[in-house]
């Protein structure tokens, strides 16, 4: 069966504790999984129920956090269930969510200088991690795999493991996907908005700190604003959510050195637009819906 197919099938529901209830969909991410738990987080989050105190999709389930005192856990879960019959229900599922730039400096000095300093850990302890994920997939040069790793979109399938870091999996059929083994050994180092690829998602570290996946570029502006200081981020600290859809820009270093100084000034803003994100375009028309996508931000 299908992960796709899977998904449509009714989800398994778990209890955590006294407070969270966990709702499997699926067993490995999909475009179908995901969709489905991005969509039953957003009508659940519409409906606004008192004790419910947070709702987090992730690749393929969903994780909501309850006071069990001001919500019997049989209501919440009866409300979970009426979401999911809805989701299932819809003849032709859509998601209201928007497509974001997001420019990167790929093959930058500073994520090359690190992982020189972390080859011993590393299943091709010559070269840089680029060079080892061209060969991986088959693909002549460092430039084609760059090509196609921007050419492309990118769905951010969840948010977390660090404030504000983002799951992106790649919008092709499954035989076109990047996929890129971890290190074998994880850095205790990894710059700050590295963006980063391990399995088949893509990553951009919201903060320094340790990483294991392999390391492509940097990205130019922030993408976690605790002291909220850029307009992207008046009204939360952490600027992806999930369902969101990521356009990789490659930048000169020329480029990447005019956004930092517009981050420094504040002023900086992302290009987004909206979108109504169509799964079954998606599904039968990749290659064609994928152009559409790409161009949404022509203009902005």
């Amino acid at each position: 069966m299908s992960s796709t197919t899977e998904a449509l099938n009714g989800a398994r529901y778990t209890w955590g504790g006294d407070e969270f209830l966990f709702v499997e969909i699926a067993e490995a991410m999909s475009l179908g999984a995901n969709f489905k738990a991005n969509a039953m987080a957003k009508l659940l989050g519409a409906e606004a129920l008192d004790g419910v105190t947070d709702i987090c999709p992730a690749n393929a389930s969903l994780l909501i956090r309850f006071n069990p005192d001001v919500l019997p856990p049989p209501d919440l879960e009866a409300a979970v269930r009426r979401t999911e019959a809805e989701v299932a229900r819809a003849t032709h599922p859509t998601l209201q969510t928007r497509v974001v730039e997001v420019p990167v400096w790929y093959d930058d000095p500073y994520t090359n200088e690190t992982a020189a300093r972390f080859r011993s850990g590393h299943q091709r302890p010559e070269g840089n991690d680029l060079e080892f994920a061209a060969a991986e997939n088959h693909l002549a040069s460092v430039q084609e795999f760059i090509e196609r790793h921007h050419s492309s979109p990118w769905l951010v399938s969840m948010v977390g493991f660090v404030a504000g870091l983002p799951f992106m999996f790649q919008i092709v059929p499954q035989e076109q996907q990047l996929e890129v083994p971890k290190y074998l050994s994880p850095r205790t180092d990894t710059p700050a908005l590295t963006v980063g690829h391990g399995g088949c998602f893509a990553c951009i570290y919201s903060v320094r700190g340790a990483g294991g996946y392999q390391m492509f570029g940097i990205a130019a502006a922030p993408i976690f604003d605790p002291g909220q200081s850029l307009p992207d981020f008046k009204d939360f600290m952490v600027f992806f959510r999930p369902g969101d859809i990521v356009k990789f820009k490659p930048v000169t270093e020329d480029e990447y050195r005019q956004i930092q100084q517009q981050v420094e000034a504040g002023t900086y803003v992302y290009r987004q637009a909206p979108i109504t994100f169509d799964l079954q375009r998606a599904l039968e028309d990749p290659a064609g819906y994928n152009k559409e996508i790409m161009e949404q931000l022509n203009g902005v």
